[in-house]
Order: C-alpha cells, then sequence, then structure tokens
C-alpha cells in the first residue's frame, strides 16, 4: 500500500478481465492502459497470468508486460499463477506478487485447475520452498488465493469451515498474505461480514487479506462495505467492470475500479487514486475492445454537486 493510503486498490482487469473477453489487446494497448492507470494513483496491477498461451492467448506476452510494468516508478506488479511451472516463469520475469489461485471449492477447483484441493496446497509449499531456495526472489510476496470462498455454480454452498482450513494451510505453508474471491458473485453483505471476522479471529489480524467481488447480483459494493466493517482495506477491482471467471458460468461483472474508488473517496477514505485519471484509462481501454460490454455508474453520472474526494482533501 502507498504511503498514507487507507486502502489498497488492486486493478485485476488486465488479467482477469481480458482473460473473459475475445478481444486480444497488443503489448503497447495494455501497456498504455497500466501506464495511465498507474499514473492516476494505482498502486497494484495484475497485469497477468503465466499459464499456457494455448488456453488463454490473450495472456500469451504476459512476460513482456511485466517486464515494462515493473519499470514504473511506485507501482507494485501481480501475476496469477496456476502451479510451480507458473511460479517459476513469474518470478523469473520480475513480478512483485504472484497470486496463487485455487479454489475453496472440491469441484471448481478440478474445474479450473485440474487437481484437488490438497494436491493445490502440495503445489503451493513446493512455490513458496521455490522462492525460499532463491535468494534473488527473496522479496517476492506469494499470496494465497482463495476462490469461491461464498458458494460455487458446481457445489452450491461452500462451509465456512472449509475456508478457514484452507486459510489455515495456506499461512502454514508460508503464505505472506491471502486473498478471498467471490468468484460466482454468490456473497451476500452479512456473509461477507461474518466469514472476514471469523477469519480474522482464526489467522490474527497481522496477516494481509484482500477481498475480490463480483457485481454479478448486484451486491459487490455493498459487499465491499461489509469488508470494510470488518476491517478489509485491501480491494480487487476491473476497470469498467471487465472480468469474470471461464470456468463459473455466469460469473460476470468484477466490482468497477472507477465506482469502487468514488465509494471509498466518498466515505473519507483514501485510496491515493485521481479519478479523473481513471476515466482517461478507461477511455485508453474501451478503444481496444471489439464490443465486449463495459460498466459503471461514475462514468454516467459524475461528480455530484459539492463533492471532495477524500485523496484531495
Amino acid at each position: 500500500m502507498r504511503d498514507n493510503n487507507d486502502v489498497l486498490i488492486h486493478e485485476v482487469g488486465t488479467r482477469d478481465g481480458l482473460q473473459s473477453i475475445q478481444t486480444i489487446f497488443s503489448t503497447e494497448g495494455k501497456m498504455e492502459w497500466i501506464r495511465r492507470e498507474a499514473a492516476a494513483g494505482v498502486p497494484q496491477i495484475q497485469v497477468g497470468s503465466f499459464v499456457p498461451p494455448k488456453l488463454l492467448p490473450q495472456l500469451a506476452d504476459t512476460a513482456e508486460v511485466v517486464r515494462q510494468s515493473i519499470a514504473i516508478p511506485g507501482l507494485t506488479v501481480a501475476a496469477l499463477v496456476p502451479n510451480l511451472r507458473g511460479a517459476e516463469n513469474a518470478m523469473a520475469a520480475g513480478v512483485h506478487q504472484v497470486g496463487v489461485v485455487m479454489s475453496v471449492s472440491e469441484a471448481h477447483n478440478q474445474a479450473n485447475v485440474r487437481r484437488s484441493v490438497q494436491e493445490s496446497l502440495d503445489e503451493f509449499e513446493k512455490i513458496v520452498a521455490y522462492r525460499d531456495a532463491h535468494p534473488e526472489y527473496k522479496d517476492t510476496v506469494i499470496s494465497g488465493g482463495m476462490a469461491t470462498a461464498f458458494g460455487c455454480t458446481i457445489s452450491g454452498t461452500v462451509p465456512v469451515s472449509d475456508v478457514m482450513r484452507i486459510a489455515e494451510g495456506l499461512l502454514a505453508r508460508g503464505a505472506d498474505r491471502l486473498g478471498v474471491a467471490d468468484t460466482v458473485g454468490y456473497a451476500n453483505p452479512r456473509q461477507v461480514r461474518d466469514l472476514f471476522r471469523e477469519l480474522y479471529e482464526t489467522v490474527g489480524k497481522d496477516v494481509p487479506i484482500g477481498a475480490h467481488f463480483h457485481d454479478t447480483r448486484g451486491l459487490g459494493l455493498a459487499n465491499v462495505s461489509a469488508a470494510l466493517d470488518a476491517g478489509i482495506r485491501e480491494f480487487d477491482s476491473s476497470l469498467a467492470g471487465l472480468g469474470g471467471c471461464p470456468y463459473a458460468p455466469g460469473a460476470s461483472g468484477n466490482i468497477v475500479t472507477e465506482d469502487l474508488v468514488f465509494m471509498l473517496e466518498a466515505m473519507g477514505l483514501v485510496t491515493g487514486v485521481d479519478l479523473d485519471g481513471l476515466l482517461e484509462a478507461r477511455a485508453i481501454m474501451e478503444r481496444q475492445l471489439n464490443g465486449e460490454p463495459v460498466h459503471g455508474t461514475y462514468v454516467m453520472a459524475g461528480v455530484p454537486k459539492g463533492f471532495v474526494a477524500a485523496s484531495a482533501a
């Protein structure tokens, strides 16, 4: 988190958004987007994913995007990986934070990464061991991501006890932080508040925890508010609401970065992000789309009379 910010905004549109659409952005197009959003004050961007290009051709240039992005002053560059091979490639490229994806739901984990939850935990342990065995990667943050933490389109209800068990398993294997995702947009504010409070009781207040919400059923920002009540201060979002999960039917609609920043700033929480700069980044991104839908309300309604952003106060 950049100094003096109350909340960390983690842009994931350049990974989660792009992997879910047909348009393949050029490397130059991605970098124009990333540079403008970083200039707007977004402190952390997940610029891609290290997966086989044949699976996600939209992200085939991730290593080059990382190489260029780590040269942007003040930007924390993150990337998602599904396994040890992906993590090795991510570290070699120079990412600052490696997000290791796994699902709490057994069925979704099999669909997404083709292994059991236990096998994913074992793979996570290998990734941490690889980082620790290479001094040149000692500063690389390894984040343990827990997808489908609030529900699964395949299995339905996901027990909170499973979330706690996997969180403890990730930390025991060396996770530096945890990411909790409502991958399919099933969560409601009460559920969010209860889960995060129990998670803090389980793992302690010193563990950095981020939240990833979708607005699939219109509750994305309400869930952010509930997470704030529970103590969460790191949130994933996607410019113009691009993205979803290709292995979770109906899981469209990441929360919109512009709307999230507006809400937080209106609440008096400093994000360090300039809303006008975000809209400029959005325009850059939209010019490259090929008919894919975009979302957001702030972009349509504009600034309310008398509004003063907390970051500008």
